[in-house]
């Protein structure tokens, strides 16, 4: 790995290239360790492993005071910092270190915590999600050198981010002072594609609801009354239907169905391909992919109680109910976007059938404001590695700790960014990181952090 896309007169990028080796050691180490946050699934001492490990390698590049910090949920986030030198900003540095279940290890190539490289890809859970960010973090840091590091760091690497239950985000509002930096580096995202250097920018937000309908004292006989009795599940599924338009666009009344993304865009056969769209199967909604993927809300059928095909006998469904799902874009605040489902559902349910909808998990949409020396300073470092300006991307999922620090720190700037990309597959069988994103990156941050002191002599956040 020595090509380089750009002059490098500092000897960066080749300090990075020489480290590339190692960080493909510490990835192998940490995937080896199964960190799923659900001790239903996996012993909590894998993720407590992992917690050390990180905790071990971040003390040995030069931070200080490194120590697991128990939070609300009982996992463990790795804090870390280093002061900066006089006058200069402070960043910080995010990623977690849980990872998602293997989701059915026969589906896996290869075994799903062992590191193995296939057609210049490595693969195993959380070589992109997260664990190769925390491998990027460490090589920029290595790369610049203890002494050379121009800023001061805070560093936090969660523990059950993908557990979804807040940890950390509760942690943060009980003690804002520990994790206080001019400029946060969220890296839990990553680039529109391999080579194509690209800050997330927008984050949808999220409403989830369960709908039960009821219209009978129970099942009776579809001999007997089917016709005339009314049928739970086909109400259920008539009220579903409704959500969406002909084209399949999510058409819910009192949210707005219009929305245009102005950043980088998301080519159709590309996003079919990452998306494993079936030959011959259209795509739902209309306007550009990007639209309907950053720019809009998209309702999703999670899944539906109902007599299961096998086993099922003669009889009229007296109840249905299903997991509703909705992404909300910035713009749109979560609680308005569930009262809209909800009240629709209600509507739409027919036949006077009794429908009560009860309100799930939430989560406010996050945009970042992109004006301010960190963004120059990041814009700079992109170019320099990849030859190109960086582009900005919208992405579909809702990371929640975004809203805690813009609400805690209102006067950071939050970047997204990190080694994953469509190819990952993150969360499904058969995650593989690109190397070259790791070591793109890597370099990336740490020319970032050089610019960034130069850039930035503003108060803390």
């Amino acid at each position: 790995m020595t090509d380089h896309p750009t002059p490098d007169p500092d000897g960066l990028g080749a300090a990075v290239a020489a480290l590339m080796d190692r960080a493909r050691t510490d990835l192998a180490d940490l995937v080896a360790i199964p960190s799923v946050a659900d001790p239903r699934q996996y012993p909590p001492e894998e993720c407590a492993r992992a917690a050390r490990w990180v905790a071990d390698a971040f003390a040995a590049v030069g931070l200080r005071d490194v120590h697991l910090a128990e939070t609300p949920d009982g996992s463990h986030a790795v804090i870390g910092h280093r002061p900066p030198p006089p006058g200069a900003p402070t960043v910080l540095l995010y990623c977690h270190y849980d990872v998602q279940p293997p989701l059915g290890e026969d589906a896996w190539h290869s075994p799903p915590f062992t590191l193995t490289e296939r057609e210049g890809r490595w693969y195993g859970r959380g070589t992109a999600d997260c664990k190769g960010n925390i491998v990027m973090h460490l090589t920029a840091l290595r790369a610049l050198g203890e002494d050379g590091i121009p800023v001061g760091l805070k560093f936090v690497a969660e523990g059950s981010e993908e557990q979804g239950t807040g940890g950390l985000e509760q942690y943060v509002a009980q003690h804002p002072e520990e994790l206080l930096a001019d400029a946060l580096l969220v890296c839990d995202t990553g680039n529109a594609a391999v080579g194509v250097p690209t800050a997330t920018t927008s984050l949808r937000g999220l409403a989830n609801v369960v709908v039960t309908v009821t219209t009978l004292a129970g099942e009776i006989h579809s001999g007997m009354f089917g016709g005339p009795a009314p049928d739970a599940l086909a109400a259920l599924v008539q009220a579903l239907a409704s959500l969406r338009d002909p084209d399949g666009g999510t058409r819910i009344d009192g949210l707005p169905a219009d929305g245009t993304w102005d950043g980088v865009g998301y080519e159709e056969e590309q996003f079919r391909r990452d998306a494993g769209v079936l030959d011959g199967v259209r795509l739902t909604g209309t306007g550009t992919v990007a639209d309907r993927l950053w720019a809009r809300p998209a309702v999703t059928v999670l899944g539906i109680d109902c007599p299961p095909v096998v086993g099922s006998s003669a009889a009229v469904p007296a109840t249905a109910r299903a997991r509703v799902s909705l992404r909300v874009p910035p713009g749109t605040h979560p609680d308005t976007a569930r009262d809209a489902l909800t009240a629709h559902l209600e509507r739409a349910v027919p036949w006077g059938a009794r429908v009560a909808v009860e309100a799930e998990s939430g989560g406010s949409p996050f945009r970042a404001a992109t004006d301010g020396p960190a963004y120059a300073a990041l814009d700079r470092a992109m170019t320099e590695v990849y030859g190109r300006p960086m582009e900005f991307l919208g992405q579909g999922g809702s990371i929640p700790l975004c809203n805690v620090f813009a609400e805690t720190y209102p006067r950071a700037e939050i970047i997204l960014m990190g080694v994953e990309e469509p190819r990952c597959l993150i969360h499904a069988p058969n995650e593989s990181v690109d190397p070259s994103e790791i070591r793109h990156m890597a370099e990336v941050e740490a020319r970032f952090l050089r610019h960034y002191a130069t850039a930035a002599r503003a108060p803390r956040a």
